[in-house]
């Protein structure tokens, strides 16, 4: 029986979702049991490692206790002195009873020594020798020079190797304590039941012992000891290669809190395909019966849904079928069939209703052009659903931004787009035409006032313009200024005036501050007023002052008083245009006289333009301070800051020179032609210190020089450096080490 192609995708989609659904459940299934496999495993590994890690530490623990006991015996520091001969039978003894004592607590099989770099001789094995020149050097460059720790193991070609510098806590090392582990002990002591590959890293990723090769590139083992050190692993668990290496084995590895070192063995596939062979071969069965049944049940859904289809196909009219395209597929056709019946129907209307908003945007913005016919504006309005009723008195409503509430000034297009939205969302559309985006600064809207007397319009557009600053608070997280317009009658012709007014009334927002609502006829008597400019000259010479110090404290501190005082006095926007232009000119002035550019660069050519095309207060406060003013008082420190650098080095300079001559902050200020405090207090600020603690410092540091270096009596030390009386210097020295000159001499030159 001849099937269909909608017969034949159902059944396949149906057949890959079912055979989908059992590979993956049957993967899970397989994947869960696999690491339960290699969770038992590793934890056999791990509790493995962790047994070797504990015997052998508790080994190494011994060793090195013995030796730390044994180096801070009186004993010890005598025996290390004295040259042992052949003859010396006594001091060879007990050095080889303290060794054999070391022997018995420690790794059953390892070879001790102690070897004496004073004298020459080393103790090995129960044997005694006689150190030659190049074997001391070769043992002195090996372990002594350059090594960070004076306690560390090695690996050696033929085991490991422990190293004791003694005495511990002196930097002067007189003896080595060496313990000699062979591979074979090594071997003895980890051997396991499995011949399981057991190796040890220390914290640097080096192999201190391995009991077979290891097939693995050192920069595995190196990533392994680095990640494991720096804290971003557990201190026990698996580590994944990668690469080629990863399918070979994994490592399970436990680090020692003792000395960091690293003990590990390898977890290698094969010790889990066993586990898994009974597990894959059930799963393989299962699958294959489910795919089975999924097979039937997939024809039989597919059989009836086929048949519904062709149903439907004999019942749609032959013109919808004829309006589609033919597909190959059933459903496809059907859906082409119907789409094409709905979208004639409705394409027209998308597309008008979709346009209105546009067209209706584009009318109030040629009203305020003065674009519009008399004669063409009531036909306009009404296509839009607005009548126009003779007496219907009008107002423009401007809005601007006073603040972005904490966002970037590149964020003011979508707050006016955000503020377009609240204006139709607050204001009922009765009560005006469709609010636009005027410009990159400004909200404007129409409203329409009927039936209203001069005062209820009044108050209408009181409560209308609070509601709005209201909900730029709350929602919008910003400030904004309403300006009205006065009222008039023609909407074609008056609007374009009507807008200029609203302007004119938010230019005065400067003066009135964040949230003013302004009415054009309230401040029409200003706009047109004298210009009577109020400069506050003594504000703003306690801000040059602060500038020229590079206080940013006292900039802060008289910078606001300066501008909230310009934009008080400033009784109109002409007022503080010239107020603006003064100070911009002033600081100019003032950086030209200090040295420094600032707003003569590029970047601030513009800088004029910018500030007198802002209406937003906020802003400019934003542009003055962090374009002008901050970056005038951070060059202004800079400057500061090298000038006292230079003199704090000069006057650290001449102590160092003349440090045995008289010398005083008030000599080197005559010197240097400069005021003996200023000088002070700028030393101080550099240094830290005053000018007397430097000096004072730096002849002790003299002092303890040729105490150490010289034979020259206390008496003659303290007059050269300038103490008239010896023990004044006797004093400070103790003062400063806690113990007299000549304590030190001598400590300094027994040592």
């Amino acid at each position: 029986m001849k099937r269909g192609t909608t017969f034949l995708r159902i059944f396949a989609s149906i057949l890959i979702l079912g055979i989908s659904l059992v590979a993956s459940f049957g993967t899970y299934i397989y994947m869960s049991t696999m690491h339960s496999v290699i969770d038992r495993e590793a934890g056999s590994k791990q509790s493995f490692i962790s047994q070797t890690r504990n015997s052998l530490e508790q080994k190494i623990k011994t060793i090195e206790y013995a030796f730390s006991t044994y180096s801070t015996t009186s004993s010890f520091r005598d025996v290390i002195q004295h040259p042992i001969t052949e003859q010396d039978f006594d001091a060879y003894r007990n050095v080889n009873t303290q060794l054999n004592y070391i022997a018995s607590m420690g790794l059953e099989g390892a070879q001790y020594t102690l070897i004496s770099l004073v004298e020459n001789w080393e103790i090995a094995g129960g044997k005694l020798s006689q150190l030659s020149a190049l074997k001391k050097s070769e043992l002195v460059d090996s372990y002594i020079t350059g090594q960070q720790r004076g306690l560390f193991w090695l690996p050696t070609d033929s085991g490991l190797r422990f190293v004791y510098t003694l005495p511990a806590f002196s930097n002067k090392k007189e003896a080595l304590a060496l313990a000699d582990l062979s591979l074979s002990n090594l071997d003895r002591m980890l051997r396991t039941d499995d011949s399981s590959t057991i190796f040890i890293l220390n914290s640097d990723g080096e192999v201190l012992y391995e009991n077979e090769p290891l097939a693995l590139p050192r920069e595995q083992l190196g990533d392994l000891a680095l990640q494991v050190a720096d804290g971003n692993r557990e201190r026990s668990g698996i580590y994944e290669l990668t690469g080629k290496e990863a399918a070979n084995a994994d490592i399970v590895y436990a680090r020692s809190d003792y000395n960091n070192w690293i003990y590990a063995t390898l977890l290698k596939p094969e010790e889990t395909t066993e586990a898994l062979r009974a597990t894959r071969f059930g799963l393989i069965l299962m699958g294959l019966v489910i795919t089975a049944l999924i097979t039937v049940i997939a024809y039989f859904i597919a059989y009836y849904f086929a048949n519904s289809i062709k149903r439907i196909q004999r019942r749609l009219p032959s013109t919808a079928s004829a309006a589609s395209n033919v597909k190959s597929n059933d459903i496809d056709w059907i859906v082409e069939s119907i789409d094409a019946i709905i979208d004639e129907k409705k394409s027209l209307e998308g597309l008008m209703e979709s346009e209105l908003p546009k067209l209706e945007s584009y009318l109030v913005q040629n009203l305020f052009r003065g674009r519009v016919a008399p004669v063409d504006l009531e036909h306009q309005l009404q296509r839009f659903g607005y009548r126009l009723d003779p007496g219907c008195k009008y107002t423009v409503m401007l809005i601007q931004l006073d603040s972005y509430g904490g966002r970037d000034a590149a964020d003011k297009d979508m707050l006016l787009l955000g503020l377009n939205r609240m204006i139709e969302e607050t204001v009922p559309a009765e009560h005006r035409l469709q609010p636009i985006v005027l410009n990159e600064n400004t909200q404007a809207t129409i409203l329409t006032l009927r039936e209203r007397s001069e005062e209820d319009s009044q108050r209408w557009l009181m409560a209308t313009a609070k509601a709005a600053v209201r909900h730029a608070r709350d929602y919008l997280k910003v400030s904004i200024s309403v300006g009205f317009s006065s009222l008039y009658e023609d909407l074609a012709t008056g609007s374009k005036e009507a807008c200029e007014m609203g302007k004119q009334a938010l230019h005065q927002r400067l003066n009135l501050g964040k949230e003013s609502i302004i009415f054009y006829e309230d401040v029409s008597g200003l706009i047109s007023g004298p210009v009577v400019l109020h400069y506050p000259t003594q504000l703003e010479n306690a801000l040059f002052d602060a500038i020229r110090l590079g206080d940013e404290l006292g900039v802060t501190g008289a910078l606001y008083p300066f501008l909230a005082e310009m934009m008080k006095t400033s009784k109109n926007s002409t007022d503080f245009e010239m107020t603006l232009i003064r100070l911009v000119n002033n600081l100019i002035q003032l950086e030209q006289l200090l040295g420094i550019q600032v707003l003569l660069t590029p970047d601030n050519s513009s800088l004029f333009h910018r500030l007198l095309q802002i209406r937003n207060p906020e802003e400019i406060e934003r542009i003055l301070i962090e374009e002008a003013i901050h970056p005038m008082v951070r060059c202004m420190k800079e400057k500061t800051n090298r000038q006292f650098r230079s003199l704090s080095d000069q006057i650290a300079a001449i102590v160092r020179s003349e440090y045995d001559q008289e010398l005083s902050l008030e000599l080197i200020a005559d010197r240097l032609h400069y005021n003996p405090n200023y000088l002070s207090s700028i030393f101080r600020k550099e240094f830290g210190i005053t000018f007397s603690e430097y000096l004072m410092n730096y002849r002790l540091e003299m002092a303890k020089k040729w105490l150490t270096e010289t034979d020259l009596p206390v008496k003659d030390i303290a007059e050269r450096l300038q103490y008239q009386n010896p023990q004044n210097f006797i004093r400070s020295f103790r003062k400063k080490e806690n113990m007299t000159p000549g304590v030190y001499r001598k400590e300094r030159q027994s040592s």
